[in-house]
C-alpha cells in the first residue's frame, strides 16, 4: 500500500481457503513481518483458517516498507491509512479488527487515534502512558530492559537504512548489554548512536512532557469517546501491566461497547503455563488465541454468546476466576514490625494486620554489590521465583507473618507506606510481596520501585506497587521485603542526587537506610482483600 504521503508499506496476506467474503484482521508491527508475533500467537494462517483475511504490515522504516522509522511517531496517520487500505481488500466483508501485543498494541490506539474506523481491537500488554508505565518506574528509569530494547530498534533502523556498522554495534548491546561501564546508564554507543534509536530522548525525559504526550496513547485518546470493543490482555508478571490495566480503567469509563479484560500468569513473553519457577498448570497455557477469535466472531461475524467481562488468573489456586466486574476489595494495612534486626536474619521482621513492635532498622546498600533482581516483571530471570536467597541477604529487610490460619484472598493494586529515610541526597527503596510456602521458599507476587529525594518532607514514603490477584493458602505466610536496589532491572543510585543520564561508578556512595515502625511511625503494605467470591472460570 501506499501512504497519503507517497510511502509505500509492504504488508503478507493470508486468505481463506474458501469462497465468500470474510472479515479483516490487521497487525502492524516493525519486527520483520515474517515474524507476525507468533512467539505469542498462534501463525496467521491459523487465524485465516478460522475465516479472516489476516495482513501483517512492516511499519514505516522496518522490514521491506518504505520511509524511515521513528518510534510511534507516525503510526497515527500511518495506521488510518493502512487500517482504510486493509479494510477494502479483496474478499473483503468491510469489517475490520486489530490485534498485537507491546509495540503492536500501541500502534491499534494510534490509528484509533488517527481516525480510523475499526470494528473490534485487542491490545495486549501495552503501553498507556508510556513514560510511567513503560520507560520509568517510581522516578526511576527501566534500566536494563530499556537498554536492551531500545538498542534492538537502533539495530531495526540501522539494518534497514543499510548503516551496517551501527546495526553491528547495537545489536552486540541488544543481546549482552553493557551494564557495569562507568557510565552507568548510559552507554558511549548508545550516545555516539543517539539519531538511530530512542534511548537518549527516554532517559533524559524523566517527567510528564510535551515529549510523551506526542505519541503516549493516554493523550491521544483523550479526547472524544471511542465506542469499539476491546479485548484488553495482559499478565501479572508483564512489565505493561499498568498500562494494560489503565488503558481498560480510561476506555471502559467512556465507552458503550464491550470491554474485557484477560490477566494471566504470564510475564511480557512466552505465554505459557511455566512462568520463571512455578508451574501454573494446563488452563495457564495461552487460551489468548481461542479468545481472540471468540471475540473477533462476536463483533465481526455477529457470532457466538458475549463471555464475562473480567477474566483474572489466580497464582495462588492456579485457577481463572471471571465476574462481571473487578471484585470488590477493602485496602487492610499490614503493619511492620521487629527488634532491629529485620536485615540481618529472616526471622526477626514481622508482619501483621493487627500490631507491631516500635523500633528502627538499618542496613547499608552498597553499591559494589547491589541487591540483584530476580523475579517480577523487569529481571532475567522474570516471572514467580524463589526469591529465599536474596532475602537472606544482609542489605534485604524482610518482614514475614505468621503462617495464616485461613486462606487471604487478594486482587488489585497494592501499596507501600514506609516511614524511612537515607543518610545521602539520594535513595532508592525495592518492595517486593511474596508468599512464604511452609517449606521456606518465597514466591514473589508483587512489587514497587521508587527513588527519593531526601530534599522533600520527612514523613511516610509511598511505593507504588503493581496489581497481583492471589490466594495465599493457609499455612502459608505473607513477607514484605526491602532492598536499595534492584540492579539491573534499574541503574543503581549513586546516591548523589544525580540524574542516571549524568550518574558514574567512582561517584557512588554507600548509603545507610533508616526505616521505622511502630505507633508513631506505622510503616505498612496496603492489601487488597477481597470481599465478595468471584465466580469459578475454570
Amino acid at each position: 500500500m501506499v501512504t497519503r504521503d507517497g510511502t509505500r508499506l509492504d504488508a503478507t496476506i493470508w486468505r481463506p481457503d474458501a469462497p465468500g467474503r470474510f472479515p479483516v484482521l490487521l497487525m502492524r508491527q516493525p519486527y520483520g513481518r515474517s515474524i507476525a508475533s507468533t512467539l505469542v500467537y498462534a501463525h496467521p494462517a491459523w487465524y485465516a483458517a478460522h475465516g479472516y483475511i489476516v495482513a501483517i504490515q512492516d511499519v514505516r522504516g522496518t522490514g521491506t516498507s518504505d520511509g524511515h522509522f521513528r518510534l510511534f511517531a507516525d503510526e497515527e496517520a500511518d495506521g488510518a491509512d493502512a487500517v482504510a487500505w486493509a479494510a477494502d481488500l479483496p474478499g473483503s466483508s468491510g469489517k475490520l479488527g486489530m490485534y498485537g501485543f507491546s509495540y503492536q498494541a500501541v500502534t491499534q490506539f494510534l490509528a484509533l487515534a488517527g481516525g480510523a474506523t475499526i470494528h473490534a481491537l485487542a491490545p495486549a500488554m501495552t503501553g498507556w502512558d508510556i513514560r510511567s508505565d513503560w520507560a520509568w518506574e517510581g522516578g526511576a528509569f527501566a534500566f536494563s530492559s530499556g537498554l536492551s530494547w531500545a538498542a534492538q530498534m537502533g539495530w531495526i533502523k540501522a539494518r534497514h537504512d543499510g548503516d551496517l556498522a551501527a546495526a553491528q554495534e547495537l545489536e552486540v548491546i541488544a543481546r549482552a548489554p553493557p551494564l557495569n561501564m562507568a557510565g552507568r546508564a548510559m552507554p558511549a554507543a548508545m550516545a555516539r548512536h543517539a539519531a538511530l534509536n530512542h534511548y537518549t530522548d527516554w532517559l533524559t525525559h524523566p517527567d510528564p512532557d510535551p515529549y510523551w504526550e506526542s505519541f503516549a496513547p493516554r493523550a491521544r485518546l483523550a479526547v472524544g469517546t471511542f465506542d469499539v470493543p476491546m479485548l484488553h490482555i495482559g499478565g501479572w508478571y508483564d512489565q505493561m501491566l499498568m498500562g494494560t490495566l489503565d488503558a481498560h480503567q480510561a476506555i471502559a469509563g467512556k465507552s458503550t461497547a464491550e470491554q474485557q479484560l484477560v490477566i494471566g500468569p504470564w510475564t511480557h513473553q512466552p505465554w505459557g503455563r511455566r512462568v520463571g519457577a512455578m508451574d501454573f498448570g494446563p488452563s495457564a497455557s495461552s487460551p489468548i488465541d481461542a479468545m481472540q477469535i471468540a471475540f473477533f466472531d462476536r463483533h465481526l461475524k455477529v457470532l457466538g454468546e458475549r463471555t464475562a467481562p473480567f477474566q483474572l488468573f489466580d497464582l495462588g489456586t492456579h485457577r481463572w476466576f471471571s465476574g462481571d466486574q473487578w471484585p470488590q476489595t477493602r485496602s487492610q494495612a499490614w503493619l511492620l514490625g521487629g527488634s532491629g534486626l529485620a536485615a540481618a536474619t529472616t526471622t526477626d521482621g514481622t508482619l501483621s494486620p493487627a500490631e507491631a513492635s516500635s523500633g528502627t532498622e538499618r542496613w547499608v546498600h552498597d553499591p559494589w554489590r547491589p541487591v540483584p533482581s530476580y523475579g517480577g516483571h523487569n529481571s532475567q530471570p522474570g516471572g514467580m521465583q524463589d526469591r529465599s536467597a536474596i532475602d537472606d541477604r544482609a542489605d534485604v529487610a524482610c518482614f514475614t507473618s505468621v503462617p495464616l490460619a485461613r486462606p487471604l484472598r487478594l486482587c488489585g493494586r497494592v501499596a507501600a507506606e514506609l516511614w524511612v529515610e537515607a543518610e545521602q541526597p539520594s535513595f532508592d527503596l525495592a518492595v517486593v510481596l511474596a508468599m512464604v510456602d511452609p517449606s521456606g521458599r518465597s514466591w514473589n507476587l508483587t512489587q514497587g520501585y521508587a527513588r527519593f529525594d531526601q530534599s522533600i518532607q520527612p514523613g511516610p514514603r509511598l511505593i507504588e506497587m503493581r496489581a497481583t490477584s492471589a490466594t495465599v493458602a493457609a499455612s502459608y505466610a505473607l513477607r514484605l521485603s526491602i532492598a536499595g536496589a534492584s540492579f539491573p532491572a534499574f541503574p543503581v543510585n549513586p546516591g548523589t542526587g544525580a540524574p542516571p543520564w549524568r550518574a558514574r561508578a567512582e561517584d557512588e556512595r554507600a548509603i545507610v537506610i533508616t526505616l521505622h515502625h511502630g505507633e508513631r511511625a506505622p510503616s505498612a503494605v496496603w492489601l487488597p482483600v477481597i470481599l465478595d467470591d468471584l465466580t469459578p472460570g475454570g
